[in-house]
C-alpha cells in the first residue's frame, strides 16, 4: 500500500484515526527530511484540533522513541530516576532536584528540552551558565553520570531525534497544548534514558499547558500508564501554576534562585515543591522506605551543603563556569529595570500567569521562530503572590530588560495580568492531587 502524507493529514483533519503504520511512516519520513515542515505542521494542527486516541498516542511515542537509541546505563550501579515537569512560568525545579537526589545516592540522567510556547526551557536556562554544554555525546553523558550521579543534556542525534525535530516545530506553530502530543514527546525522551522510575510534575492553572485540572489529571494518567506499560515505576503530582513558581522568571534569574534554595533559602513554594518531588524520587528509587523519609533525606542534602556541592561539580563536568554558584555576576544580566506598579490598593485575587510568559518571551526570553536566539539576561521579578495585600503604587513586578523595543507592550501585558480586589481569595494548595505511585 502506498502512503502519502497528504492522505494522513486528511484523515486526521476529518476526525479519523491514523493507524500505527501510518504514524510510523509519518514520523520516519519527517525525521529523514522526506516530508516537509508544512505538511507535518498541518498534521500537528489537525491532531490538536481533532485530538489523538490512546492507540495513536502510543504509536507516536514509540515511533519517536525508536527513531533513535535507548540508553543502557546498567554499567552504572544503583537506581536511575528522573523527573519531568510539563512546564510553566518560573518552573526551575530540575536544577534543585538533580543535585539533591544525586547527592542522596541515586543517578539522575535528565534529558530535557528547550522553551516551548510561553514556558522556559531547561536547556536554555542551563546555557545561561557560561560554557555549560548541554550537547554532550552519549559517551560523555555516561562519564558525567558515573562521576557525578547527575547529568542534564538535550537530545543527542541518537536520542529520540524525531521528537527533537517535531518539538521545535510545535513551538513555532502553536501546536503545543494537546494531551497526546505532550505525552508522546515527554515519554519518548524519558523512556530513552534507561531509567527505573519517573516522577512527573503536571502543572494546572493559567500558566500551564493544561489549564483545567481535569485535563492535567488526564495527561498525568496517560503518562503514568505509559511509563508503567514500559515497565517503569511512575507517579504524577498535579501542581498549581495559577501563578509563577518562586519569585523569578528568566534564565539567569532562575539559576540564581535555585542556588538560593540549595543554600537553604529561596522562596517557600519553590523550596517545598522541590523537596516533595525529591522525596518521591528517593522513594521510587528505593533510597527511602517512605515519602516522609525521602523528605527528611532531601532536607539533609540541602542542610549539609552536599546538594550545592553536587550542583557545582555537575556544572564543572559539563564545561560550565562553576564560579556562578558563588558569584551571580558571572551570569548574563540585564541593563535596565522597570517596575510595574499597582493602580489600586487591595488583595491580589488572581493572575493570568501565561501572559507573564508571553511578556518575557517578547523581551527576548523566548522564541517566536525555531531559529531565534534567547536573551539569557532578561527576566521578571515577582513581588506579590495571590492572596497578598498590595498598596496603590506598590511594585507588582520588576522587569529586567536589555531592549526597549517591546518594553512598553510587555509592561502593559504584565499590568493587565493582575486582578486586584477588596477581599483575599481562598488559599490555593500547591500540590493538588497525586496520581499513581
Amino acid at each position: 500500500m502506498i502512503m502519502r502524507a497528504v492522505d494522513l493529514i486528511r484523515t486526521k483533519r476529518d476526525a479519523g484515526e491514523n493507524s500505527r503504520e501510518e504514524i510510523e511512516f509519518l514520523v520516519a519520513r519527517y525525521t529523514r527530511g522526506e516530508i516537509p515542515d508544512y505538511q507535518m505542521a498541518a498534521w500537528l494542527m489537525a491532531a490538536v484540533i481533532r485530538g489523538l486516541g490512546r492507540g495513536e498516542i502510543s504509536a507516536l511515542m514509540e515511533a519517536m522513541l525508536h527513531s533513535g537509541e535507548v540508553l543502557d546505563l546498567s554499567e552504572i550501579a544503583g537506581k536511575k530516576v528522573d523527573k519531568h515537569s510539563t512546564g510553566g512560568v518560573g518552573d526551575k525545579t530540575s536544577f534543585i532536584l538533580a543535585p539533591i537526589v544525586a547527592a542522596g545516592g541515586l543517578t539522575v540522567p535528565m534529558i530535557s528540552g528547550r522553551g516551548l510556547g510561553h514556558t522556559g526551557g531547561t536547556l536554555d536556562k542551563l546555557e545561561a551558565i557560561p560554557g555549560f554544554r548541554v550537547g554532550l555525546s552519549l559517551a560523555e553523558f555516561r562519564r558525567v553520570l558515573g562521576e557525578c550521579g547527575m547529568g542534564l543534556i538535550g537530545q543527542t542525534a541518537e536520542i529520540a531525534p524525531a521528537d527533537k525535530k517535531i518539538y521545535a516545530l510545535r513551538d513555532a506553530t502553536c501546536t503545543v497544548e494537546n494531551i497526546g502530543l505532550i505525552c508522546a514527546s515527554i515519554m519518548s525522551k524519558k523512556m530513552a534514558e534507561g531509567i527505573d522510575a519517573l516522577v512527573l510534575d503536571v502543572k494546572t492553572g493559567s500558566g500551564a499547558f493544561m489549564q483545567k485540572e481535569e485535563d492535567a489529571v488526564e495527561l498525568a494518567e496517560v503518562m503514568v500508564e505509559t511509563a508503567q506499560r514500559m515497565g517503569k515505576k511512575a507517579v504524577a503530582l498535579i501542581t498549581d501554576m495559577q501563578q509563577p513558581l518562586g519569585r523569578m522568571a528568566g534564565h539567569s534569574n532562575e539559576i540564581i534562585e535555585c542556588v538560593e534554595v540549595l543554600r537553604g533559602g529561596g522562596p517557600k513554594d519553590l523550596r517545598e515543591l522541590s523537596v516533595e518531588l525529591a522525596a518521591w524520587m528517593f522513594y521510587l528509587g528505593e533510597r527511602s522506605v517512605s515519602v516522609d523519609e525521602g523528605r527528611k533525606l532531601a532536607g539533609e542534602m540541602i542542610a549539609s551543603g552536599k546538594a550545592l556541592e553536587k550542583f557545582r561539580r555537575g556544572i564543572a563536568l559539563q564545561g560550565g563556569d562553576a564560579r556562578v554558584v558563588d558569584d551571580a555576576s558571572l551570569l548574563p544580566g540585564a541593563r535596565g529595570r522597570m517596575e510595574v506598579r499597582s493602580a489600586t490598593s487591595g488583595y491580589v485575587r488572581d493572575m493570568n500567569c501565561m501572559q507573564f510568559g508571553i511578556a518575557l518571551a517578547m523581551l527576548g526570553g523566548g522564541r517566536g521562530k525555531k531559529e531565534d536566539e534567547i536573551d539569557h539576561g532578561v527576566g521578571l521579578e515577582f513581588h506579590k503572590r495571590i492572596g497578598e495585600r498590595v498598596a496603590a503604587g506598590e511594585a507588582l513586578v520588576t522587569i529586567h530588560y536589555n531592549s526597549e523595543s517591546k518594553l512598553a507592550e510587555s509592561k502593559e501585558i504584565i499590568f493587565g495580568s493582575f486582578e486586584i480586589g477588596d477581599k483575599a481569595p481562598a488559599a490555593r494548595p500547591l500540590i493538588r492531587r497525586i496520581i499513581g505511585g
